[in-house]
């Protein structure tokens, strides 16, 4: 994105009232620009099992990448609901949504279909090497809750990190929109 690009993003996330990095509200560590740490990892979608790579998935569009503590929860379930019911949007956006926890990748088929709704893809990372590498791991084998809107040149658009799983969803579509605007 240009340095007009960036003013105009900064300006439609402040007015959506989400969080951008530097303005002092919830934010994650890497910052907007920043290069995306590459990562292929199993995930799951609707209980079949297949690689999930970052670069292929930019090749597509932007990506939505959120970390999440544990599949099952009460937190990450009403998430990946959340995502489940808004991933026409993200599609019509191009933009294709990845949830990454440090659950195993049975865990994760079993969740992709009951949580996730067979609507997008739910890796598996194992001692959250690709977490750490997105300074998104809380602590042992949890990550914390932390989105990023990835931009199809491999760099953070987006980022933000919040416990609460009720604006990840309302955020990142609110990033994406902004990103594939003309």
């Amino acid at each position: 994105m240009n340095n007009r690009a960036v003013v105009t993003f900064a300006a439609l996330a402040m007015a959506a009232g989400i969080a951008v990095l530097g303005t002092g509200r919830a934010s994650a560590q890497l910052p907007h620009g920043a290069p995306a740490p590459a990562f292929s990892l199993q995930a799951a979608l609707g209980g079949d099992v297949e690689t999930v790579d970052l670069k292929a998935a930019l090749a597509k569009g932007p990506v939505v990448l959120y970390f999440f503590p544990k599949s099952f929860t009460s937190g990450c379930t009403v998430e990946a609901h959340l995502f489940s019911e808004h991933i026409a949007e993200y599609r019509k956006l191009g933009a294709t949504v990845i949830g990454v926890s440090g659950d195993d990748i049975e865990t994760q088929k079993k969740f992709s279909t009951e949580e996730c709704r067979a609507s997008f893809l739910v890796a598996s990372d194992p001692g959250l090497k690709i977490a750490m590498q997105y300074d998104a791991k809380y602590s042992g084998t949890y990550a914390n809750r932390t989105s990023y809107v990835i931009a199809q040149d491999g760099t953070i658009a987006y980022a933000y990190t919040d416990g609460d799983p009720s604006k990840h969803v309302e955020n990142t579509l609110a990033a994406v929109r902004a990103l594939v605007k003309p």
